[in-house]
């Protein structure tokens, strides 16, 4: 499978890709490409419905002119603070590669770009908590897109706040976060049966559109039910420690 940077023909097949229907999978497939890269090509460049092939290409070559510009710190500016890939012997450039694909699968399920890059910012981060002004630095944003978007999360029960030792206010996620949000999810679920099988009266018990909602009723209360029996089930999993890594010897 062939590695580096996509193409401009290449970018030209994904873009003829997208007007033909076809699904990342199968353009991924047709040129000898994970999936991930051409998800996070896509995301990144103006979605499915948005994709311009020449757009993309240039938008590529400004961020290696960007990327390159930045590389040597300025004499006497501090040098940029280095990327926490390079802890536990981490590849800085495969975290980072992961953390696009990361954040392209969290803006395809629904979250606005920075809010998604925010989370993973925090899922990443191994003390699983940072300041506004750790965030801004890492993502190369302003403060006020960093409160922005953690007041999105924060709303949505993804993170949480609290005040360190120093009094700055850290952005946590917690190990209960997917907990909290399939229950959150399916509370709202909930809301959806309610609504669905007070149409079921209005529209007259009997008729096509009342069995619709009542069919649709039936099927998302059984799955949110299923939903939060299995997160109940299965939130220890969430609270699972690393075991420690053995030496030499041991």
């Amino acid at each position: 499978m062939p590695g580096g940077r996509l193409t401009q023909a290449e970018r030209r097949q994904i873009a003829l890709g997208l007007a033909d229907g076809l699904a990342y999978a199968e353009i991924g497939r047709r040129l000898d490409r994970p999936t991930s890269t051409i998800t996070r090509e896509v995301m990144r460049n103006g979605g499915p419905t948005g994709y311009r092939a020449d757009l993309a290409q240039r938008a590529t070559e400004r961020r290696t002119q960007r990327r390159t510009a930045a590389g040597a710190p300025r004499s006497g500016s501090p040098a940029a603070p280095q990327a926490h890939g390079n802890a536990h012997g981490r590849d800085p450039e495969a975290v980072r590669a992961y953390e696009e694909t990361f954040t392209t699968v969290l803006m395809a399920s629904g979250l606005p770009k920075m809010m998604a890059r925010v989370l993973v910012c925090l899922y990443t981060t191994d003390a699983g908590s940072t300041t506004a002004a750790e965030l801004a630095r890492r993502l190369q944003v302003s403060p006020a897109s960093v409160s922005k978007a953690i007041a999105f999360l924060e709303g949505q029960g993804l993170v949480r706040r609290e005040r360190d030792e120093r009094r700055r206010e850290r952005y946590i996620v917690d190990d209960d976060v997917w907990y909290q949000s399939m229950m959150a999810g399916a509370r709202a679920s909930a809301q959806l049966v309610e609504t669905a099988r007070e149409g079921v009266d209005v529209l007259g018990r009997g008729t096509p559109a009342a069995a619709r909602l009542e069919n649709i009723a039936r099927f998302v209360d059984f799955v949110s039910e299923a939903i939060m029996r299995a997160a109940e089930q299965a939130r220890e999993v969430l609270h699972t420690k690393p075991e420690p890594e053995e030496g030499p010897g041991e």
